[in-house]
C-alpha cells in the first residue's frame, strides 16, 4: 500500500505538481497526425495535465502547441483564423506563428515591439502518426524524442488510436504492466476446450494467443512468478507461468518512463501492442494505442480488426469516446459472464476500462493489500517516486536524454524453468533488455539500454 501522500505524489500531474514536472521532462503524444489533416485546416483544443493549449498545422505543415490567450486582450485563439503560416486573432488581428512569435500586429505602427507580444509554445514532432510536444522547460535542445519501435517503421507497418478513459492515469498504467490478472479479466469459460479457444480468438485476444497452449498455460496457473529489472529507461517485467514438462511460459512487458507499456503476448511474427498514456487532469486521460509489426505491411483484416476495436484498441465514436463505457456497465451481459466469459464485457480494452474505473477516478493505494504477484507494480511506484523527488531535489531523470534507448520489445517464450529472465531475454531478443534500435541504425549498446 503507499501512504496518502505518496498516493497524490504519484498520481497529480497539474502544473507544478512534483510527478507533473517529472512527466514534463519527457516527450509525449498530445494528438493523432490525422487530427489536424492538411495545412491551414481548423485548429484543435487540448488539455494536457491540467494546461489548456491550442494545437494547428500552419501553411508549411508545421505543427505549433501554442497558449490559447491572445496577449492583448486575451481572446481565445481558438476562434482565430489559421492563415499564411500563422494564427490570427479575429478579435484584433494579432497574428502568432508556431513558435509562439507575433509576427503581426495590425493596429500598431510597423515599428512596434512585437517580441513582448510573444505567447508561450512548445515543441512538437511528428513520428508514429502522432503529434508529440515538449512540455518541459524551455532550452535551446530538447531532448530527443523517444523511438518507441512503432515510430520507426513505415506507416503500412502499423496502425495507431486513440481513446478516452474517465480515471486517473496511474492506474491505466499498472493495469498495463499487471500481467497476472490475464488468467481472469480476460479469460473466456467455456466446457468445451476447443470452443473456448475459439471464444478466445473471437474475442480479440488473438489468434496468436491461440497458438502453442498459450491460452491453458495462462489460466492454468493464476499465480506466475515474476523477475523485473531495470532496462535504462524503465523496467522489464517477466512473469513465468508453468507450461509442459520443465518448461516455463514466459510474458514478458516492457514499462518505459514516463508512461509508455509494450503488451508481453507476442512471439516472433506476431503483432505487438503498447500504449502510452497521457494525463489529461488527475481524473482522466487519453490512451493512445499501437500496433505494429517490424518485418511486414499489416494485412486488411489485421488493419480491420483494430479499427473495429481488437487487442489494445477500443471501438470509439469520432471524438474517441469509447461506445462501452460507465453510463451502459460496459455491455456488461450476465449471461455472457455466467456460461462464457469470465467478466461478461466484450473486448479486451473494455475490459481494462471497467476494471480500472471501477477503482474510482483515483484510486486509494492506502487501502491495498498486495500479493506477490503485484511485484510489478510495487517496483513502478518505487521508480516513479524516487524519480520525482530526484527532481524535487535538482536530478533532472537521465532516462530523458536516452531517446534511442525506448526502442524495446517485449512479448512471450517459452524457456527451461532453470534460465533465469536475462537468460530468457537473450534467447528471445538477443538484448538482455530487448534492445533493436542497431535495426533502425540507433547503434548497439552492447548489451545496455542506457
Amino acid at each position: 500500500m503507499l501512504s496518502l501522500e505518496d498516493n497524490r505524489l504519484l498520481t497529480e500531474t497539474g502544473p507544478g505538481t512534483p510527478m507533473g514536472n517529472l512527466v514534463r521532462r519527457f516527450w509525449v503524444p498530445v494528438l493523432l497526425a490525422g487530427e489536424l489533416p492538411e495545412p491551414d485546416c481548423p485548429p484543435r483544443k487540448l488539455t494536457v495535465m491540467g494546461e489548456d493549449l491550442l494545437a494547428f498545422r500552419d501553411t508549411g505543415g508545421r505543427v505549433g502547441l501554442i497558449d490559447p490567450v491572445c496577449p492583448h486582450r486575451g481572446a481565445n485563439l481558438y476562434f482565430g483564423r489559421n492563415e499564411a503560416s500563422g494564427i490570427r486573432c479575429v478579435f484584433h488581428g494579432l497574428k502568432f506563428d508556431v513558435n509562439g512569435e507575433c509576427v503581426d500586429i495590425p493596429i500598431a505602427p510597423a515599428d512596434a515591439d512585437k517580441s513582448r507580444m510573444r505567447i508561450k509554445a512548445y515543441p512538437t514532432h511528428e513520428a508514429g502518426g502522432m503529434v508529440w510536444a515538449y512540455l518541459g522547460p524551455e532550452q535551446d535542445a530538447p531532448p530527443a524524442p523517444p523511438a518507441l519501435e512503432f515510430t520507426l517503421v513505415p506507416e503500412s507497418h502499423r496502425y495507431v488510436s486513440k481513446k478516452w478513459q474517465a480515471c486517473n492515469w496511474v492506474q491505466c498504467v499498472e493495469g498495463a504492466i499487471d500481467t497476472a490478472h490475464f488468467s481472469f479479466l480476460h479469460m473466456v469459460i467455456a466446457e468445451d476446450e476447443e470452443k473456448a479457444l475459439a471464444m478466445l480468438k473471437h474475442a480479440a485476444i488473438g489468434a496468436q494467443s491461440v497458438q502453442n497452449n498459450r491460452v491453458r498455460w495462462v489460466r492454468d496457473d493464476p499465480m506466475p512468478s515474476f523477475e523485473v529489472s531495470a532496462n535504462g529507461v524503465g523496467l522489464t517485467i517477466g512473469g513465468a507461468r508453468r507450461a509442459n514438462g520443465d518448461e516455463l511460459y514466459w510474458r514478458i512487458a516492457q514499462f518505459m518512463v514516463p508512461n509508455h507499456a509494450l503488451a508481453p503476448s507476442a512471439f516472433p511474427g506476431e503483432l505487438m501492442h503498447g500504449q502510452t498514456w497521457v494525463p489529461v487532469g488527475d481524473e482522466g486521460c487519453w490512451i493512445y494505442t499501437y500496433t505494429w509489426n517490424p518485418d511486414r505491411p499489416l494485412t486488411d483484416e489485421e488493419r480491420r480488426m483494430c479499427e473495429s476495436g481488437h487487442t489494445v484498441h477500443a471501438k470509439v465514436d469520432e471524438h474517441y469516446m469509447p461506445l462501452a463505457g460507465p453510463r451502459n456497465d460496459y455491455l456488461l451481459d450476465r449471461e455472457e459472464q455466467k456460461h462464457r466469459s469470465f467478466t461478461g464485457i466484450p473486448g479486451v480494452s473494455e475490459q481494462d476500462a471497467a476494471i480500472q474505473d471501477s477503482q474510482g477516478p483515483v484510486a486509494d493505494r492506502s487501502r491495498e493489500r498486495l500479493f506477490a504477484t503485484d511485484v510489478g507494480i510495487v517496483k513502478f511506484r518505487r521508480l516513479m517516486l524516487g524519480l520525482a523527488r530526484s527532481l524535487q531535489e535538482g536530478t533532472e531523470p537521465e532516462a530523458a536524454r536516452l531517446g534511442r534507448c525506448y526502442a524495446l520489445r517485449s512479448g512471450g517464450w517459452v524457456a527451461h524453468r532453470d534460465k533465469p529472465l536475462e537468460t530468457v531475454m537473450r534467447e528471445r531478443f538477443g538484448d538482455p533488455h530487448g534492445y533493436v534500435g542497431d535495426r533502425y541504425g540507433l547503434g548497439r549498446i552492447d548489451g545496455q539500454a542506457s
